[in-house]
């Protein structure tokens, strides 16, 4: 009986030693699941900051090109902003989910405008039983577009009022005589901003 105690020791030992092998690498996965869930959230923030920094800009272009024109219906159709604004939007987005801009630029997916940014956590995947994740930092890579959301009534005439038809049955009127850019309704009802599948 005292050998049959001797002799199942070491398996008990052996197999302690398995199962804690085993929760400290599932541990070291899970960490280096935590640390890639980051970065796609610091990445779609990024991205969605850009585009929306884009719409603000289309805003106002649209607002400012009323009256002057029919040229304001490439501001409408999303294709004259600039994106001047854009890359410093991402920056700002990327550092408050604590990570950095490794790469951006503009983008068009379904002939929709907007941008893709790669982005590098600043943290760590931390100390593991896997040797060297103290000093690797997780990548994502996100893509926002940008989607007109309103039509005009195909003659247009700048010097009567116009009709903007929106998605979801919203619809306003703008008077190119008297118009201030306060008539123009909130940004996210001119133009959607949202992840490209």
């Amino acid at each position: 009986m005292g050998s049959d105690r001797g002799q199942t020791l070491p398996i008990y030992i052996w197999m302690t030693g398995v199962l804690l092998f085993v929760a400290f690498a599932f541990f070291a996965f899970a960490q280096g699941a935590s640390a890639r869930n980051g970065a796609q959230s610091a990445a779609d923030a990024a991205a969605l900051a850009a585009a929306q920094d884009a719409r603000d800009e289309l805003v106002e272009g649209l607002g400012a090109s009323i009256g002057e024109g029919d040229d304001w219906i490439d501001w409408l159709d999303g294709d004259k902003f600039t994106g001047v604004g854009a890359r410093g939007a991402a920056d700002a987005l990327a550092a408050d989910n604590e990570s950095s801009v490794e790469g951006f630029g503009p983008d068009e997916v379904n002939g929709y405008p907007g941008f893709w940014v790669r982005i590098e956590t600043t943290y760590t995947v931390g100390d593991s039983i896997i040797p060297g994740t103290e000093s690797m930092h997780a990548q994502a890579q996100a893509t926002a577009i940008i989607k007109p959301r309103c039509d005009v009534s195909p003659s247009i005439d700048p010097e009567k009022i116009i009709e903007f038809d929106c998605d979801g049955g919203d619809s306003f009127e703008i008077d190119p005589d008297d118009f201030d850019l306060d008539d123009l309704p909130d940004a996210s009802a001119l133009f959607s901003v949202h992840l490209a599948d």
